[in-house]
């Protein structure tokens, strides 16, 4: 059944009897929510109202802890509550950095008014989405399905039993413009509640029916082609249709992909690097270069402290939403080295350290993993914190102050307008005009960057979230041993051996969150996916067998607790306490599960030399088809895994003294290349042991050897740099 089939009858018919307005309420369109500003002052009041929430961890949730909104934390005391009193369930979910939700919360979650309602007609229940992803991933999927849209705020209305009947995001404490607030909102339901409740409880069943179905349809199978041929019939012409879709979303004029707001969407940036190289398409490069030049030059990157905000408001880059997320800059991270290392572009390789400083300064943890995410706002003001007035800049700066000026875009007026009164605020967002020569500049940075840190800083969440932290482990250690920085590689170890010793449970899982000295809620198939992905890169960037040998156990607990009943597509959690298990196809702001699954697995199968794992991509394949041929560009990551198991790679085996200049003249040459396809081990008795088919490949002469593999056949072993060279060609 089509979507907009789906709700045609029930749900209309609900929303009828209370009020055709309903239909139209909270449905601002709000696309991937932004930060907001928690000072330290909020913790130093004398609270009012304390709720259920002062005993979780989240820094989000512990922001609602004393809202007089009764909140309670999802799980059964809520939903045998709300069965007890015989209410339905309020269901908000956001996150600390994400603009809107506090603009919520402030309206309307501290309004002592709001509350009285919402705790006369409801159970309230509060989620991080950060925290629990597929409670998010449910309830999204249930918004767009009722709205066709969705973001942060996340309010639903759903039965004891947790059954969604309404959705909306930001939602107005009183009715404005033709929507309904809040406050009318809960009165309406809540009288429908006791007088007409099975209208809702039909309009939830059918929704949850056809939740059902839409979550589930992926893993059906009904048209899957589930056999060796899988990934070749993808590859014959459905990433061609990728390609072109991607190509004809592109912007020509300021780099990026669609209208405004613009995303950086870094897995889109690296399918089009292995398309450029795997498919001769120099076109594909260029988006890539023109794309990560303009993001580089423009205000969506910190020009002084490093990193890049979430996304841009304006087509050409200037004027961003100013939350930073840790995932954006592990994948961004890894955009830019990889594209230094396909064009040789140093000034990539200079975006790909500024991130990973800026990360190792303000997103790590005293234990070395890395933190979540910060706000936009400080001192309640969105972006307070990186703006400059002229005035400012040249007191700071002086003389040299008209250069920096020009180099950077600062002017008397401000370069960018407010967005509600579309007026010069006198403000400035620094970003490069045109090649600006940054080390010339770094004195004057410094001097910047000492001003700014005695600016209120913007909050951060500080947990511990090991998906991202894994992506993050990659990132290092990829830039590390593209960049040759051992600072990096050293960072990720820290990171990992942080993961795998403090986020574990009681049978030796992964665990998802930590924070405080707490860690809490099973790990979700995302954790383990990309801690898999970090660890394969950590390995290839220090050679350390423990590493592999991580990745290998935890590639295997991940295909036994995700994998589906019927095979093929891995579902996001093993838990049964959601009305249904979410089952990650498409890319969002993150590949998806499935598809980092992919590349692990192929990775794993050419470094272990196992079979069954290279077959795993295949039938992964095969249940992704359907979906890739009726939406290609949704689906570029694991496209990416297609086009790799299609290509010929390399393995690369070298033996011999890892810490000699032998070595180190070795690596070099490896590193030169970009060859996402090639693996590279270390041959030792340990590695053996997890690769049987390195027996006998050992050192000769005395000398580190290379043995260079390719299409099921090897070349003779080599002592000689110029003959490895000639290998890799």
């Amino acid at each position: 059944m089509g979507r907009e089939k789906l709700f045609h009858l029930p749900f209309e018919k609900m929303f009828k009897c209370i009020g055709s307005c309903l239909l139209s309420i909270g449905l601002i369109a709000v696309a991937n929510a932004q930060g907001v500003d928690v000072q330290a002052e909020t913790d130093k009041k004398q609270h009012v109202y304390s709720n259920a929430l002062i005993h979780e961890s989240s820094p989000y949730l512990q922001q609602h802890a004393h809202n007089p909104v009764n909140w309670m934390a999802w799980g059964e005391d809520a939903f045998a509550l709300a069965r007890l009193q015989d209410k339905p369930i309020f269901l908000s979910i956001g996150y600390s950095t994400c603009h809107w939700c506090h603009v919520m919360e402030k309206e309307s979650f501290e309004d002592a008014q709001v509350a009285a309602v919402l705790n006369r007609y409801f159970v309230a229940i509060k989620v991080d989405r950060e925290e629990r992803p597929d409670i998010d991933a449910v309830y999204m999927h249930a918004a767009r399905m009722i709205n066709g849209s969705g973001g942060w705020p996340l309010n639903l209305l759903l039965t004891p039993d947790k059954k969604p009947f309404f959705a909306a995001t930001y939602m107005p404490k009183d009715g404005r413009f033709g929507r309904m607030g809040l406050i009318e909102l809960a009165e309406r339901v809540g009288a429908m509640w006791q007088q007409d409740r099975q209208r809702i409880e039909t309009s939830a069943n059918s929704i949850a029916a056809s939740l059902r179905r839409s979550i589930n349809v992926a893993a059906a199978g009904t048209d899957k082609l589930v056999d060796t041929t899988a990934a070749q019939a993808i590859t014959a012409d459905i990433i061609d249709q990728a390609y072109m879709s991607t190509a004809k979303a592109f912007d020509v004029s300021h780099g990026g992909f669609g209208a405004a707001p613009k995303f950086p969407s870094a897995q889109r940036l690296l399918f089009l690097l292995r398309y450029a190289l795997l498919k001769d398409q120099p076109e594909a490069l260029s988006m890539v270069e023109k794309t990560l030049t303009a993001m580089q030059r423009g205000g969506i990157h910190d020009q002084l402290g490093g990193g890049f905000h979430r996304y841009s408001t304006d087509a050409d880059w200037l004027l961003p939403h100013f939350e930073k997320m840790l995932y954006d800059q592990a994948m961004l991270m890894m955009a830019y080295a990889e594209a230094f290392r396909a064009t040789g572009n140093a000034r990539f390789s200079h975006s790909a350290r500024d991130i990973a400083e800026y990360v190792l300064r303000d997103m790590r943890d005293a234990g070395g993993a890395f933190y979540a995410a910060e706000d936009a706002d400080s001192a309640g003001v969105e972006g307070k914190f990186y703006v400059w007035t002229a005035a400012e800049i040249k007191s700071v700066l002086g003389k040299s102050a008209a250069a920096f000026m020009r180099a950077y875009g600062v002017n008397e007026q401000g370069n960018f307008s407010d967005e509600s009164s579309h007026k010069k605020t006198g403000e400035n967002i620094l970003h490069r005009n045109g090649a600006v020569d940054v080390a010339y500049f770094q004195a004057d940075i410094k001097k910047l960057m000492a001003v700014r840190a005695k600016r209120v800083r913007p909050f951060r969440d500080d947990k511990v979230l090991t998906d991202w932290n894994g992506l993050t482990i990659a990132a290092l250690a990829m830039t590390g041993r593209i960049l040759n920085e051992p600072r990096y590689v050293q960072a990720a170890t820290q990171a990992a051996d942080f993961i795998l010793g403090s986020l574990r449970d009681k049978h030796g899982g992964l665990l998802h969150r930590w924070r405080a000295g707490e860690a809490a809620i099973p790990a979700q198939l995302e954790d383990y996916t990309s801690m898999v992905w970090g660890l394969i890169e950590l390995y290839e960037a220090s050679f350390e067998t423990r590493w592999l040998k991580s990745a290998v156990d935890l590639n295997a607990s991940m295909l036994k607790q995700f994998k589906g009943a019927d095979g093929g597509l891995y579902q996001v959690v093993q838990s049964d306490d959601l009305i249904a298990r979410p089952m990650e196809i498409f890319d969002t702001a993150l590949p998806s599960g499935n598809a980092v699954a992919m590349h692990n697995l192929l990775c794993l199968s050419r470094l272990t030399g196992k079979a069954e794992l290279e077959a795993e991509v295949a039938d992964l394949a095969g249940y992704f088809a359907h979906i890739a041929k009726r939406a290609p560009d949704g689906v570029l990551h694991m496209l990416s895994a297609v086009m790799m198991a299609a290509n010929t790679g390399k393995e690369i085996v070298l033996a011999g003294d890892k810490d000699s200049d032998d070595a180190a003249k070795m690596l070099a040459v490896i590193a030169q290349h970009y060859h996402p396809n090639t693996v590279v081990l270390w041959h030792d008795a340990a590695v053996e042991a997890l690769a049987p088919f390195t027996e006998g490949q050992i050192a000769m002469h005395g000398k580190v050897t290379a043995y260079v593999c390719e299409n099921f056949q090897c070349n003779q072993p080599t002592t000689s740099l110029k003959e490895l060279q000639q290998y890799l060609q």
